[in-house]
């Protein structure tokens, strides 16, 4: 009887693995294009980049950085990037939504919240009583 349980939980666990290999490999991501000397980015690293890993959108969509001379090929975009900062939202490397450019925290985290709430399984926290 020991050994069935055993059994039991290691089926168990290697299939929670599995699983949790499935849904990261599937987990969307936010993309930032940035380019040496862009003030935007810049502004964006003092503003943002130190909470954005706490953030709920941070756990659900991790930051990826690429530079805009050096786009990786497992990138699939919709149209070149052009501009920096540009944020892409991205699900095994397709581009599903994108923000262009930073004109600061109070119109970054309503579009990123919005963005990942239209293309992802992204929910937002409405608060207790919603």
């Amino acid at each position: 009887m020991v050994n069935g349980h055993v059994m039991k939980l290691r089926t168990f666990f290697l299939a929670s693995a599995l699983g949790l290999t499935a849904l990261a490999a599937s987990a969307a991501e936010l993309v930032m294009v940035e380019q040496r000397g862009c003030a935007w980015c810049a502004r964006w690293n003092e503003e943002i980049a130190p909470a954005y890993p706490n953030t709920r959108e941070g756990h659900f969509a991790p930051l990826r950085r690429v530079d805009l001379r050096e786009m990786p090929e497992d990138l699939t975009l919709d149209r070149r990037v052009t501009y920096t900062p540009t944020f892409l939202v991205v699900e095994d490397g397709q581009e599903l939504a994108r923000l262009e450019g930073y004109p600061g925290p109070d119109f970054f985290w309503p579009v990123l919240e919005r963005l990942l709430e239209e293309h992802t399984e992204f929910e937002s926290y409405a608060g207790p009583g919603s």
